[in-house]
């Protein structure tokens, strides 16, 4: 079968050669077509547009782009009718794919499937009447998705989380590693590891870095070490580390949290792995105008956290120190907490078990791949 998915951003290129991948097992046939990126391009296929080119975010770029985006979605639709696939698969990235989906299920008798649901349970739930009327099939990979599209009479599939599947790959690739090797290796001291794990974003990293350093500077039997993000050179890192004593090790995140003591972690995917790896841990998100963003937050958003830790437990599992409960005297008293407090470390980690619980076993993409041939069978 013919397959065409459009991913527009770095993580969607991951999720997405994954599932291309567990798509060749299912069907030995399967040929792509796709916006995506270098992994994805591994999988096989015709990558037409790199993610590089599409991601506009916020306001202010997306508006001095507009004529490129527009140009994009045109240049999306007339290659999926060229192509003519047996099915649009269409990952995260809200704004370009549901116009994408429109377009499809308006124009072409084409259908549409969506893996990994965009998080409209926190903002713009409205788009769930998109999701009725033009998506045929949402695979999710968070377990509370499952209820919240329940109350809006919309059957979804939950797959698994490709997290799980890609820590326990690591796991698996990594079983004689050590952290002897992992200290001489990168040029650490031989002490505990504090993990600093301050986003992928060059904005997350000037907000969040410096506080996170300030708050642990008088751990002295500790060592911080920072998770670099792809992307990010070196040199920008140091900018904000100024006279700690330091290291930063790229391309090694998991690595560093299998040895990590404790981790500050901003927002995002980072505090859901760091979970996985059962390192206790402090969400740490700085936000301009805090008591502002600490309103929209209690009474515009439809969401009690702001960390997929939380969300999945559905209760306080993790602190989430961001606006108003983003200080550096804050960040400190929970780390000291956390590394000195056992039982109420042990509460936490026990909240970790219960997660890993309810995501399930691996094999995400795989599940994925096999309701999707399944479904295209059937038609």
């Amino acid at each position: 079968m013919k397959y065409f998915l459009v991913a527009g951003e770095a993580s969607g290129d991951l999720h997405g050669s994954n599932l291309m991948a567990a798509l060749k097992e299912q069907d030995t046939n399967a040929e792509f077509c796709f916006f995506g990126g270098d992994l994805m391009l591994v999988q096989g296929g015709r990558l037409i547009k790199h993610y590089r080119e599409l991601a506009f975010m916020g306001f202010i770029p997306v508006l001095l782009n507009l004529r490129t985006i527009l140009r994009n979605m045109k240049m999306c639709e007339e290659e999926i009718v060229k192509f003519q696939p047996d099915v649009v698969i269409l990952i995260d990235y809200p704004g370009f794919n549901l116009k994408i989906a429109k377009y499809i299920k308006t124009h072409t008798q084409i259908p549409v499937y969506y893996y990994i649901s965009p998080k409209v349970w926190a903002w713009k739930e409205y788009r769930v009447k998109s999701f009725k009327k033009y998506v045929d099939e949402m695979l999710s990979i968070l377990p509370f998705e499952v209820d919240f599209y329940k109350k809006h009479n919309y059957h979804i599939d939950y797959v698994g989380n490709p997290v799980v599947d890609a820590v326990a790959k690591f796991r698996e690739e990594n079983k004689n590693d050590s952290l002897d090797k992992f200290i001489v290796e990168n040029d650490l001291d031989n002490k505990p590891v504090i993990a600093l794990l301050a986003g992928s974003r060059k904005q997350e990293i000037k907000d969040n870095l410096p506080a996170m350093l300030e708050s642990i500077k008088d751990f002295s039997d500790y060592q911080p070490v920072i998770a670099g993000a792809p992307g990010i050179d070196p040199g920008y890192y140091k900018e904000y580390i100024g006279d700690n004593t330091c290291r930063i090790v790229f391309g090694q995140t998991y690595r560093l949290l299998e040895y990590a003591q404790v981790a500050l972690v901003t927002s995002g995917t980072a505090t859901l792995e760091t979970a996985l790896f059962r390192v206790p841990q402090v969400v740490c998100y700085r936000t301009p105008v805090p008591s502002v963003v600490y309103w929209a937050f209690k009474n515009i958003l439809h969401t009690k956290y702001i960390s997929l830790v939380n969300l999945i437990a559905d209760k306080t599992v993790v602190q989430e120190l961001f606006a108003k409960f983003f200080t550096i005297e804050n960040i400190r008293y929970e780390a000291d907490k956390l590394l000195h407090d056992n039982m109420y470390k042990d509460t936490m980690l026990a909240d970790y078990d219960e997660i890993i619980d309810i995501l399930g076993a691996p094999g995400a993409s795989g599940r994925a791949a096999a309701i999707i041939v399944r479904k295209l069978q059937k038609q």
